[in-house]
């Protein structure tokens, strides 16, 4: 019999259906997909009994944004471990500054989500997933697997 891997699960919070669109598309092959279109969703999915193994959250969200949803996340025990990367077009270094204060362990700041995925989030996804890298990962640590 042979054991099947199952695949990372990667939750992607944004209100806008396009950006959930391109990134469930880029990512689905290579993970499982949840998406949410709010922060409430997105709470009620990342304390389910399957939690993700890492969120791409968008930043400006109506009702809850995604720094509140960031801050409830890390201030739970059940989802303070699931690292958090912010995917928004915001460019401001205090944007940046803020995730990272809540204790996101990145932002990708592109104006063009599939290039951002493409060429910065992609290629360590798995990777840090697999080895617990994320826990130490930031912009001044590179990741090599």
């Amino acid at each position: 019999m042979v054991n099947k891997v199952e695949k990372p699960l990667i939750l992607i919070v944004d209100d806008t259906p396009e950006n959930l669109d391109v990134l469930g598309g880029i990512l689905g092959k290579e993970y499982q997909v949840k998406a949410a279109v709010n922060g409430v969703k997105a709470l009620k999915i990342a304390q389910g009994e399957k939690k993700p193994d890492m969120i791409l959250l968008d930043i400006m969200m109506p009702d809850m944004d995604g720094y509140e949803v960031c801050r409830r996340l890390k201030a739970n025990p059940a989802t303070a471990n699931i690292p958090v990367i912010f995917v928004t077009a915001k460019t401001k270094p205090e944007d940046e500054r803020m995730g990272l204060e809540l204790g996101a362990v990145d932002t990708s700041q592109s104006q063009s989500v599939r290039q951002s995925l493409n060429c910065e989030l992609k290629p360590n996804l798995l990777c840090m997933i697999k080895s617990g890298l994320w826990k130490l990962w930031f912009r001044s640590v590179p990741v090599s697997c």
